[in-house]
């Protein structure tokens, strides 16, 4: 008997509450007018990297294994002294913030916090500053026109950040419905991390797991200890060791709010159960929280691979979407922050999104004005970066033979998607959306490397998602659901949910990625340039069985392939052992049982 699980018809599945991710979804703040002149402001200067060709050029040597170089980490010491602003560059800025009566609060290798009064930033940045309300509730100060930087400022091109109404990113999780333990027995329950490792060919737990490395979560809302103890023990798994780190303060733990932490938390530490987990705790989504998050990860320098499940269309950071004015330089700055992990070994990894192909929408559909147009193609950032791995996803089917056998073996996976009644992503009124792994091509980032020799269907640009994992289907408001739909579980308040969404394949694949790095005794930078060669080298015969190939499936606007890459699951989803090159070693068995707590 095949568990297909999520199979069917909904109303089998006894949904208790099914939510679109509205919630987190990205915001345009509603203006309330110009803020009072003598309000303190704060906001963020970042200054970009130097030498950057050369740093490119060090970032390949790192991951050539025909170099000196080869997996010689940068400290974040030696990397400034090679790649940030120099002391006097700094000071110079530094200097021009306080002839307008403005103070560095708190200064690192590129990032100046800064604060003043309200006309003492307009004076600075030459524009005015509104408060601004997101529809939750919170306000922030924004800037009306886009800040304009003179002098030394525009000497070092620097970037200014955390004066925005515009929130682009949004988490990738969906909840799928409210389940019980029990239901994983049936045709129709959900996985549990045991299930994915059995069924994804995962190393026995006592070979490989994660132990001596560190996992970071970047998200937004803290976790609930006691529910990390009950998922896990769910599986007779000791609770990996989690620590958070809050940025700018963090958002506390809510049962809404933290729904995505939880998911990553809990198939992250499922996956690698030996590996430290830090939770890096940001506030919000917005982009200055995220380069914050991201400059705190890369200058600690503690996290071997970081999850991101967030991300948002491109095109959202493009002139037409933000009133004439062109905002991809934060999403350049997010990338040379990333840039800088790479080449101190961090291994950057990004959900490729849940909305297929066609993440984007109109402009004017960001207005609440009816009617407002068709789904359109956009690449996901973070996932769309050369610094990251894009994680896709499918819907997989193990066997199922009865209540008491929790055998869950590999049978099929599909990556089809759903089609959508309207948009469940961001509430608007636009049409033509879909449920399903996310994929497409950049309009930033030129094809790397690493994609160099591969056919991605695109010989410009950068193409996405590069991997894929289990993300299951069928959420509220799907027009029709396919047999294969599925999904995953989570635990948050006491109450074991089931989860859908990339947002679930990026953690599992931190987990293997920490699980790499225990196998090989090093950290791996950017790990695409091992995935690619690993599929090429399956691609002319040297290598089987890394990658599972030829799933039927279709995101939106692309198809899958017979073998090879697509923009779909991009080389396909992984065989955990044969990726790690230990073919050899035991595997992880049933679901409870000593190989696969």
């Amino acid at each position: 008997m095949i568990r297909s699980r999520i199979a069917g018809s909904v109303s089998a599945l006894a949904i208790a509450a099914t939510l679109t991710t509205t919630l987190y979804a990205a915001d345009k703040a509603v203006d309330n007018g110009r803020v009072s002149a003598s309000q303190n402001v704060s906001f963020n200067v970042y200054l970009p990297l130097q030498n950057r060709s050369a740093l490119d050029a060090q970032i390949a040597s790192l991951h050539d294994s025909s170099s000196a170089q080869y997996h010689h980490w940068l400290t974040p010491e030696q990397f400034a002294a090679k790649f940030a602003p120099s002391a006097a560059q700094i000071a110079a800025v530094q200097q021009q913030l306080a002839s307008h009566g403005l103070t560095v609060t708190a200064a690192g290798p590129q990032r100046l916090q800064v604060s003043g009064s309200a006309s003492a930033v307009e004076s600075a940045l030459q524009t005015t500053l509104h408060k601004g309300t997101f529809k939750d509730g919170h306000t922030a100060v924004m800037a009306a026109s886009k800040p304009v930087t003179t002098g030394a400022l525009a000497e070092q091109g620097a970037v200014i950040s955390g004066l925005s109404g515009f929130v682009r990113m949004r988490s990738f999780a969906h909840k799928a419905a409210s389940v019980t333990p029990s239901n994983r027995y049936s045709a129709t329950g959900a996985y549990w991390f045991t299930d994915l490792k059995q069924a994804y060919n995962w190393p026995s737990y006592t070979t490989y797991t994660g132990k001596g490395t560190t996992i970071g979560i970047l998200m937004t809302g803290d976790y609930n200890p006691s529910d990390m103890t009950l998922y896990f023990s769910h599986e007779k798994l000791a609770t990996p060791k989690f620590s958070t780190v809050q940025i700018n303060g963090g958002a506390p733990y809510d049962p809404n709010g933290s729904f995505e932490t939880h998911l990553d938390l809990q198939q992250s530490g499922g996956m690698a159960p030996n590996a430290k987990i830090i939770l890096y705790n940001l506030p919000d989504l917005s982009d200055d929280n995220i380069i914050a998050g991201l400059s705190k990860i890369v200058n600690d320098n503690k996290a071997d691979v970081v999850s991101m499940s967030f991300g948002g269309p491109e095109i959202f950071y493009t002139a037409a979407y933000n009133d004439g004015t062109d905002y991809t330089y934060l999403i350049k700055q997010e990338n040379d922050l990333m840039a800088q992990g790479n080449a101190q070994g961090i291994t950057f990894i990004a959900s490729s999104g849940d909305a297929g192909a066609l993440t984007a929408f109109p402009p004017a559909c960001f207005d609440g004005v009816p009617n407002c147009g068709s789904a359109l193609p956009s690449a996901s950032f973070p996932a769309s970066s050369p610094n990251v791995v894009g994680v896709g996803g499918t819907n997989l089917v193990t066997t199922y033979t009865s209540s008491t056998d929790l055998n869950s073996a590999y049978v099929r996976e599909s990556a089809y998607a759903d089609p959508l009644t309207g948009d469940i992503f961001y509430g608007t009124s636009s049409t033509g959306q879909y449920w399903g792994s996310g994929g497409g091509d950049s309009i930033i980032f030129k094809k790397p490397l690493f994609q160099a020799l591969t056919n991605t269907g695109n010989a410009k640009f950068r193409t996405v998602p590069d991997v894929a994992l289990h993300m299951g289907g069928c959420p509220a408001g799907t027009i029709s659901c396919g047999a294969d739909d599925s999904a995953d579980i989570l635990t948050i308040d006491g109450i074991n949910y089931g989860v859908i969404g990339t947002s679930a394949s990026a953690p599992d694949f931190a987990g293997l990625t920490a699980l790499a790095v225990q196998r090989f005794g090093t950290r791996l930078g950017n790990e695409n340039y091992y995935l690619y060669a690993l599929a090429l080298s399956q691609e002319i015969g040297l290598t089987k069985n890394v990658f599972h190939q030829g799933i039927p499936g279709f995101n939106g606007l692309y198809y899958t392939t017979p073998k090879g890459y697509n923009r779909v699951l991009g080389n396909g989803t992984v065989s955990a052992k044969d990726f790690l090159l230990a073919p050899f070693v035991p595997s992880a068995g049933k679901p409870q049982t000593p190989s696969n707590p």
